[in-house]
């Protein structure tokens, strides 16, 4: 890419902008308006990085909505400060009543991960999709379909991750305090736009077993 080619890219980006402005400019609803003075959104996306999966598009939800942290394949680390602060600050402060982990079908982090390629330093983010793997080894290695495998893997990886969340000490917490906050994991169907609920809910710390995604509670 040349330069004239990079200085038509952020031309692009600034004109998109300049209609964002218009369609703010001639809003009657006051929603706008009402943004400039704080936030107030309910849910928590912890979503993947992947440019196809947009949180406010998947869920219908307007600017102000949905408080949103991404990155590869939807992961919910322990130690990943970044991840801890947007918990905290959405649990905390914003008082979010749902967080909801999404992954999605066709996942690259997870094929990465599944595969014996090296990529860089990602590599090392993929450790901990390749721990998923092999706590469900038997289940994926029984698989033959290599799609199958992958979008398989991409739901049990959503399920790890619900659990990582919920044995914070921000989830576990927060449950202390209040009954009203409920962690989903949820997979996109990037085909259809589907946003699949994986009946993994938990609204308390109450039936979690470590290392049993399949204790689940209903949420009501």
């Amino acid at each position: 890419m040349d330069q004239k080619e990079l200085k038509k890219g952020l031309q692009n980006i600034l004109d998109g902008n300049k209609e964002w402005m218009d369609l703010v400019k001639n809003d009657t609803t006051g929603r706008f308006e009402q943004l400039a003075h704080g936030q107030h959104p309910e849910i928590l996306w912890i979503g993947c990085a992947d440019s196809r999966v947009p949180a406010n598009e998947l869920t219908g939800r307007r600017p102000g909505e949905v408080f949103v942290h991404r990155n590869i394949a939807n992961m919910c680390i322990h130690a990943d400060m970044n991840m801890l602060s947007v918990l905290d600050y959405a649990v905390t402060v914003l008082q979010v009543k749902h967080i909801i982990v999404a992954g999605h079908y066709g996942c690259g982090g997870v094929t990465a991960a599944l595969s014996r390629e090296q990529f860089g330093i990602i590599d090392n983010w993929l450790c901990h999709i390749k721990d998923v793997y092999r706590l469900h080894a038997q289940e994926l290695n029984s698989i033959k379909d290599e799609k199958e495998k992958i979008n398989r893997l991409v739901e049990l990886n959503v399920k790890e991750q619900v659990l990582n969340l919920c044995s914070t000490s921000i989830v576990q917490n927060a449950w202390q305090v209040r009954k009203n906050l409920a962690i989903h994991g949820m997979v996109i169907d990037i085909t259809t736009g589907e946003l699949i609920d994986l009946n993994t809910t938990y609204t308390s710390k109450d039936g979690l077993i470590k290392g049993k995604s399949e204790q689940i509670l209903s949420f009501r």
